[in-house]
């Protein structure tokens, strides 16, 4: 008869503890997956842009923009960096990011030609390049979470650029500006994270979000958006405007 068999049997108090583990690892790792959903999210409007259809192109970008706002929330509530630590959530989310925040916008303008003949090659490349010293800057983010300089938000430029309008010479400009920005050192709220004014912040970013999403359905009809939808419209501003003033507010604040 085998000796010790006493020592080798498991309490349940000893087996709930690794199921409860596995458990919680099964869902950071759902994390990471609902995290990488963004690129396919990108990819998808990515060949929407190629076929030239700027509807399917801004709503699939539109979906990529929510996984993002949400899953560093749940990863950081879910302690998913603790639980898979041999997958680097950042940088998981910054090659996503590079890719829906600047590759995919790039290609919009050049398909769409958004900005005036013989430029729009030029304006890609451009905003591919100058968007790496973003993303390689180390202190992009202040230490309560402002962004530092134009954070490369291509994506919401051609979103503003497509619901207003504006021509290919002032979109060449607008594109241009945003460059020189970008290695300025005004500060660039985010929306979820910025604890400034979060009260207000919140639901000014659900407004904004819920009001671009309509803007984006009829702004290519007969008058454009402003005069299609005016009472949407001008939330969609007083909303955007809200956001460059607290950026600006953070930018010229006197330090603490």
């Amino acid at each position: 008869m085998r000796q010790g068999l006493g020592h080798d049997e498991l309490d349940g108090d000893a087996l709930a503890e690794p199921r409860e583990r596995r458990g919680r690892k099964a869902v950071a790792w759902g994390v990471h997956i609902f995290t990488a959903s963004g690129i396919v999210l990108g990819c998808l409007a990515l060949m929407a842009a190629l076929e030239g259809d700027r509807l399917a192109a801004f709503l699939w970008l539109g979906l990529a923009l929510f996984v993002d706002g949400i899953d560093g929330t749940l990863a950081r509530r879910l302690k998913v960096g603790e639980l898979v630590p041999q997958v680097d959530g950042a940088t998981l989310d910054n090659v996503i990011d590079y890719f829906n925040y600047v590759a995919v916008p790039a290609v919009m303008i050049y398909a769409f030609d958004l900005v005036p003949a013989g430029w729009t090659t030029w304006t890609a490349a451009f905003i591919m390049a100058i968007s790496c010293y973003t993303f390689a800057n180390a202190n992009v983010k202040t230490s309560d979470y402002y962004f530092e300089g134009f954070p490369a938000l291509w994506n919401l430029i051609v979103l503003y650029l497509f619901v207003l309008q504006t021509g290919p010479w002032t979109n060449l400009a607008v594109i241009a500006a945003c460059g020189v920005l970008t290695f300025l050192p005004l500060k660039y709220v985010h929306p979820l994270r910025v604890r400034d004014w979060r009260v207000v912040t919140l639901p000014m970013t659900a407004i904004w979000a819920a009001s671009s999403l309509h803007l984006v359905f009829v702004e290519h009809r007969v008058g454009g958006a402003a005069a299609e939808t005016p009472v949407v419209f001008w939330i969609w501003v007083a909303a955007s405007v809200y956001f460059a003033a607290l950026s600006l507010w953070r930018s010229f604040r006197p330090a603490a």
